[in-house]
């Protein structure tokens, strides 16, 4: 059995590793389409510890004796294509902003349930470094959360609303024409 949840447990690092990388990938891009500073400078500051992120589960497979291979996250894969749809159909502003954070956070959210799932796997195994090695991305996913609602309360949602009267007036909308 412990067989077992030993490859488990591997297999669900290697598919955190694809989706770390997918998402890396992903966030590099919809940085460009982002016209709030606060937002851009924190979703690019993500990218930097994201790419930290990656290097410590490349560190955790090793210590499991494993390496990343080929193996894809379809999950992040879905939730990626579903962004880019999304984002697609408005034009850069301020609810292109609110789009690309809750794009941004269903993305977070998969990997918190990931991270906290193979964090428990990893200590009940007696893994410790690499239960703590992902404990501590654990964690700062968490905050990554915190610090895109607070900034949408704060910033994105006061714009999106102050603007929305100024369109409803003229009759305008920031949708994309299908």
């Amino acid at each position: 059995m412990n067989n077992e949840i030993r490859e488990m447990l591997v297999a669900s690092l290697k598919d955190i590793h694809s989706a770390e990388k997918q998402g890396t990938r992903n966030m590099q891009r919809v940085v460009r389409k982002v016209s709030a500073p606060e937002l851009r400078e924190a979703l690019t500051l993500h990218v930097e510890q994201t790419q930290s992120q990656v290097e410590r589960v490349e560190q955790a497979l090793e210590e499991m004796g494993a390496r990343p291979g080929r193996k894809v996250c379809e999950a992040m894969r879905g939730l990626i294509e579903e962004a880019q749809h999304e984002v697609e159909e408005y034009e850069k502003g301020p609810v292109l902003d609110i789009v690309i954070v809750a794009a941004v956070q269903k993305i977070e959210h998969y990997e918190i349930a990931s991270y906290g799932t193979t964090a428990s796997l990893a200590k009940a195994l007696g893994e410790e470094k690499v239960g703590q090695i992902l404990g501590e991305i654990l964690e700062e996913e968490k905050q990554t959360d915190l610090k895109l609602t607070e900034l949408t309360q704060s910033v994105l949602m006061p714009q999106v609303m102050g603007g929305e009267a100024a369109n409803d007036a003229k009759g305008g909308s920031k949708r994309k024409a299908s």
